[in-house]
């Protein structure tokens, strides 16, 4: 796990930190290449520069984000974004996460993508990718 993305989560309360743990060891096994960091002030995935996926601590609870989420066909992924084709789920604590849920989430995020890594160039149109 990189430094910055650690303490990111030293930061938070020790429920909030199980729940990331845990979110960012299956993203990093499932998401085998990914490129990680802090950007906007929280955990994100990139593949090829292209943002996939990511966590922040919100008032809700821990927020688990995918880019291209709306497209997945999840009913958990319930909370989408007005503008873009984000999608989300809140987590409260640990029990809440089915492990394979999340798999196949990110799974599907590798496969969906709309190209978020050169939407300034493009003047806010999304393309999809896959």
């Amino acid at each position: 796990m990189k430094i910055e993305i650690l303490s990111y989560i030293d930061k938070l309360q020790d429920t909030d930190k199980e729940i990331c743990n845990l979110l960012v060891n299956s993203i990093e096994t499932e998401l085998v290449g990914a490129e990680s960091k802090v950007w906007h002030a929280h955990p994100v995935w990139f593949l090829i520069g292209n943002p996939i996926v990511g966590f922040s601590k919100q008032k809700k609870g821990v927020r688990l984000m995918f880019w291209s989420g709306a497209d997945f066909g999840e009913e958990k992924l319930n909370v989408h974004g007005e503008k873009f084709k984000d999608a989300s789920v809140f987590f409260n604590s640990v029990s809440e996460i089915d492990i394979n849920d999340l798999k196949r989430w990110l799974n599907k995020s590798q496969d969906i993508q709309w190209d978020y890594k050169n939407i300034v160039k493009r003047k806010g149109l999304l393309v999809k990718l896959k």
